[in-house]
């Protein structure tokens, strides 16, 4: 997996200290009573340790995605 900007959302509104555990992620937007949040993701450890942060917190994910680099051509 290659580095980028990925965008976590989860199936519940994240409080300020919730959100304050993902690290370097930010709240893009809060609709329908889920929380986007977005963020760089170095590598696939970085990425598994996302989710089993989640896990622990028992946060539901309902899709990882990852935002295209508009800057890069195919």
């Amino acid at each position: 997996m290659r580095a980028g900007t990925f965008e976590l959302v989860v199936s519940t509104v994240l409080s300020p200290a919730l959100v304050a555990a993902f690290d370097g992620f930010t709240v893009s937007r809060i609709d329908s009573g889920r929380t986007y949040l977005v963020g760089w993701v170095d590598d696939q450890a970085r990425l598994n340790g996302l989710l089993e942060l989640m896990a622990d917190l028992t946060i539901e994910l309902v899709s990882v995605n990852r935002i295209p680099d508009v800057s890069m051509s195919d």
